[in-house]
């Protein structure tokens, strides 16, 4: 049976017909978009009138998540601007090292008894003047329990003395890039980058095996993505262990369950030619809902928190230049690997020496060969010039941006790490467009909230947190960040014959708008609201996603 759903407008994303005002939906595909009378020629139909009065538009596509989203919202939230749980509840910010311990203490005094480790997320220390979050700050909660706050970005972890003291870490002679020493020898607490932070994680609530295997956190991922207009979203740095995947085909298989994920199996803990075996593998697992085979590289780390990788002249405030997460040589060799077996590779290169890393290797790999339509995406890319911009584009890449950075973390790269110059090019959507590289943006949840509409406003009005327009030049028309957040990324993960636009033959996914995003104000898209769905033809109110 063809089902009719009338709208006040539609917007399409497709540039042969943008404007509709019906969309005929049979088995989870679109069969017809048009107006009513072209429409009935279809046949046998009825009428859905639930949207008459509401706009759609495709479903939104979150190219660069983690669906760990959903599962830190078991842990304490401490980061420095209020967000929204998955049941609808406003957590308020903490605005200083002293309020994050006062949340964490009364957590900790609500659960007295429990040995088991005290875990918070989202902790933002570059917005606290003059002020990290040590050792010694979270002893202050409790020296018997452990202790972890996962940073914003997820490249830094703060933890107590006991969590030090599981990892084998409490103790002098310590001598690695990413553990830095106070003046006693001792280890701060701060871990950066992978190798620390694997270490301590599982002492503190952040193994991410289990993670992965978090079935309750999976669904409240859901519901975020039904309240964000979200219906394809992706797990962007997964170890993909058979128990994951295992749980993730069953409950993404769920007849409920509301949208569809892309996973990407990160280079961690085993070489190059064992990641594309297990690619490969991967791909043969893949469902409807759940789509495998997908490549993650991370290659440094992230701006605010010191440890992306810069060019000339580095760090505005004179802080050493940030790690490498793999080297010269096994980025080339994944890249040979994965072009050679059709593989699509996601590299995350936050800074500018990060992505002239990424562009010499892939240029290695590709080794004068041309390869038609891989797909291979930089993600992030926060700090790219001109010049690169053009290489991505001789060299076929794709490129996702992290425009939510010029509002959380604007003020904070104007004025301590990159200064006000490259901050103004920060995510730079303009000059990507402008060198015609196929470009989306993203939110990186949990980093930001998954909010495709809000990081849609923020390339638009590159607006800081205190209002501050940084790179008036680098701002995009609003068009131009919708299609960012629908058939842009649908594209740079190789959907866009399925989704991201709505037209005859794709799959039903419409995010449904209580306001039209083409006639608010373009200070006002971030305050388009969401109805809620239409995932594969099913309808998810948001309202219901609780």
């Amino acid at each position: 049976m063809i089902t009719i759903y009338p709208a006040a407008r539609i917007l399409t994303m497709d540039e042969r017909r943008p404007i509709a005002s019906h969309v005929a939906v049979r088995d989870g595909r679109i069969v017809g978009v048009g107006e009513r009378e072209a429409l009935d020629r279809l046949g046998n139909a009825v009428i859905d009138a639930r949207f008459a009065q509401k706009v759609v538009m495709p479903g939104f596509v979150e190219a660069h998540c983690h669906i760990t989203e959903g599962t830190y919202w078991r842990y304490a939230y401490v980061g420095y601007f209020d967000r929204i749980d998955p049941l609808g509840r406003v957590w308020r910010g903490c605005e200083s090292v002293d309020a994050v311990i006062a949340r964490l203490a009364e957590l900790d005094s609500t659960s007295k008894g429990s040995d088991g480790p005290l875990s918070a997320w989202g902790l933002d220390t570059i917005h606290y003047t003059g002020s990290g979050c040590t050792r010694v700050d979270l002893d202050r909660v409790s020296k018997e329990r452990p202790i972890g706050a996962l940073h914003a970005s997820g490249h830094t972890l703060s933890v107590n003395s006991r969590a030090l003291q599981l990892a084998g870490l409490l103790r002098t002679g310590i001598d690695h890039p990413g553990v830095p020493l106070g003046d006693d020898g001792l280890p701060t607490g701060e871990l950066r980058g992978p190798e620390p932070m694997t270490l301590v994680g599982s002492h503190v609530g952040f193994d991410r095996n289990l993670l992965a295997c978090d079935e309750a956190g999976l669904r409240a991922f859901g519901r975020l993505c039904v309240r964000a207009g979200v219906t394809t979203a992706t797990d962007m740095a997964s170890l993909l262990a058979s128990e994951a995947v295992d749980l993730m085909r069953r409950v993404t298989g769920e007849p409920g369950f509301p949208v569809r994920i892309l996973c990407a199996r990160r280079l961690q803990g085993m070489p190059p030619a064992a990641l594309v075996a297990r690619a490969l593998e991967l791909r043969g697992f893949s469902t409807d809902r759940m789509r495998l085979g997908a490549i993650k590289i991370v290659v440094d780390g992230s701006i605010q928190g010191f440890t992306a990788r810069l060019l000339p002249p580095g760090y505005f405030n004179g802080a050493p230049n940030g790690l490498w997460y793999v080297t010269r040589e096994a980025l080339t060799e994944t890249f040979e690997l994965a072009l050679a077996n059709d593989l699509q590779v996601h590299t995350h290169a936050n800074g500018d020496e990060a992505i002239e890393l990424v562009l010499d290797c892939f240029e290695r790999a590709l080794d004068g060969r041309t390869v038609d339509d891989h797909r291979c995406t930089i993600q992030h890319a926060q700090l790219a010039g001109d010049g690169q911009f053009r290489r991505m584009r001789a060299l076929g890449l794709c490129v996702n941006l992290f425009a939510n950075h010029i509002f959380h973390w604007g003020e904070e790269h104007r004025a301590v790490t990159v200064g006000p110059e490259r901050a103004s090019r920060m995510n730079a959507c303009a000059s990507a467009l402008d060198a015609a590289v196929p470009m989306a943006i993203h939110t990186d949840a949990p980093v930001t909230p998954l909010r495709p509409l809000f990081g849609a406003w923020c390339a638009v009005n590159r607006q800081s947190a205190v209002g501050r327009i940084l790179g008036e030049t680098e701002r995009i028309g609003v068009a131009q960040a919708l299609r960012a957040i629908t058939l842009g990324p649908a594209y740079t993960l190789r959907l866009d014959d399925e989704i991201g636009s709505i037209e005859p033959g794709k799959r039903a996914d419409f995010a449904i708008l209580e306001d039209d995003p083409i006639q608010v104000s373009a200070a006002d898209l971030r305050n388009v609201r969401v109805w809620g769905t239409v995932q594969d033809g099913r309808v998810f109110p948001a309202g219901a996603a609780s």
